[in-house]
């Protein structure tokens, strides 16, 4: 997407302005990161993470146990995030993907409350007839935050009179991790969740990977002062989401809760109590009907989430009974030619179901330095062999009692106990695919086809 001028977004802005629009509205401000485990910010629950700057917004808002992703990858989770919309549905659902014409965005949707919209950093959604920013101010060369353009974009709108609609997408905690100070960690001290392979080497990235979400917490300090120096942070509703967790295994690419559980935290000065927590299932997909909902505004086209505003305002405990996740391996860089996941869960049990069980699971991480380290040591310990070969080669069902056994380490598909469960999910879960037109196997042999640069390539001949 092409970044519009400065001068010719105040311009844009001005005449907007003769039409009386007004500061009534709350303002709206999505922070994103990028790769960062939910369990590795200090208020979910991590010992050794440096992350004073979300725990202490969360401590001014509401902070969500339950929040969740439909996939864990970048592109298809931000147009997921940005339509409201399932990514089967959208088409948006391998990597470096596109939503298909005629979709609306939340820009389109805020537009008839008076708001601008505004994306600051990592885009990661296409095209751009259906993310028509306002303004786009992408990462800056050493892919950091332009916090001059969130500058002067709220100075624009504050002096325009008008409401915003602002977007800004981190780079951190994506590799490579090369930002930050990970001399603040001790690798010989840290905790590793149980499904990494104890080396050296795995803590020594492990304290880089903690370093840049040290360095993105500062990031959003940054964005929070900027609020407070604008005067406008008490007319502003802020979230906060950490998207899909990290690169390494287990994780980013997989439906397993370290990959698809969010962190999910909402400001809302005089609405939201301060210190809240709700363990409600929300979700990405319902944050264009919340901001619509805030905003005043009824959707003009059927959005797949709804809004949260209920539970905000304390009115409502409850919100969903599910959530729904899926994993298209095909076209990402270094993966397998396919190896297609689906999901479901709710807050006690996490269904996965693998559709092609006989492929190898295969990603950058897999082709890495680090994986190779872990099948040496493979060679002479049965946890690190374990632990590798379950990462690439996985069984067609999966239960995890995910209250229990947040890593989800103990599958517990196998038990007799756990059948009429599989029966209930599973239903569920096919009841969903079928509301996305999402035929399995099928729709992952077709993830090419949805891929920016291929349809690009077509488009060309």
């Amino acid at each position: 997407m092409k970044q519009k001028s400065t001068l010719t977004t105040i311009a844009a802005f001005s005449i907007l302005s003769l039409f009386g629009q007004t500061r009534e509205k709350p303002n709206l401000i999505l922070f994103l990161a990028d790769d960062c485990t939910y369990f590795d910010i200090g208020c979910y629950g991590s010992k050794d993470s440096r992350t004073p700057n979300i725990d202490k917004f969360a401590a001014e808002g509401m902070r969500f146990t339950n929040g969740f992703q439909a996939a864990p990858m970048c592109s298809p989770t931000r147009h997921n995030l940005l339509t409201g919309l399932w990514p089967v549905r959208t088409g948006a659902y391998p990597n470096h993907t596109m939503a298909k014409e005629g979709t609306l965005s939340i820009v389109q949707h805020l537009k008839p409350a008076g708001y601008q919209v505004a994306l600051i950093g990592k885009s990661h959604v296409k095209p751009e007839s259906v993310f028509p920013w306002d303004l786009h101010a992408p990462l800056t060369k050493s892919n950091d935050l332009n916090f001059a353009a969130v500058d002067s974009f709220i100075q624009v709108c504050k002096s325009s009179n008008q409401p915003f609609c602002l977007v800004v997408a981190t780079n951190q905690p994506h590799t490579p991790w090369n930002k930050g100070n990970s001399d603040l960690f001790n690798p010989d001290e840290i905790e590793l969740p149980p499904y990494y392979v104890d080396t050296k080497e795995t803590r020594r990235l492990f304290c880089k990977y903690l370093a840049e979400i040290n360095y993105m917490d500062n990031e959003f300090g940054t964005l929070l002062k900027t609020l407070d120096n604008h005067r406008i942070a008490d007319k502003s509703v802020v979230v906060y989401l950490s998207e899909q967790g990290n690169s390494l295994p287990f994780a980013k690419w997989t439906c397993y809760d370290a990959g698809v559980h969010s962190a999910y935290i909402v400001r809302w000065p005089e609405v939201v109590k301060s210190g809240t927590e709700s363990d409600a299932i929300v979700e990405y997909v319902d944050i264009v009907p919340t901001f619509l909902d805030i905003a005043g505004l009824e959707p003009t086209t059927q959005l797949d989430g709804r809004s949260i505003v209920p539970i905000l305002k304390g009115n409502a405990a409850e919100h969903k009974q599910y959530t729904f996740s899926l994993q298209t391996t095909r076209g990402i860089y270094s993966g397998s030619d396919y190896y297609g996941i689906r999901s479901v869960a709710d807050k006690k049990y996490r269904y996965i179901v693998n559709l092609t069980p006989e492929a190898t699971f295969q990603n950058t991480e897999s082709a890495g330095r680090l994986f190779k380290i872990w099948q040496e040591k493979a060679k002479t310990d049965p946890n690190a062999r374990w632990l590798t070969n379950r990462y690439q080669h996985r069984p067609g069902v999966e239960l995890y009692d995910v209250e229990k056994d947040k890593y989800c380490m103990k599958n517990l598909a196998e038990s007799p106990e756990s059948k009429p469960i599989i029966e209930r999910m599973d239903k569920v879960l096919r009841e969903w695919m079928d509301y996305c037109d999402d035929h399995g196997q099928r729709t992952e042999m077709e993830a090419k086809e949805h891929q920016h640069w291929n349809t690009q390539s077509k488009a060309g001949k």
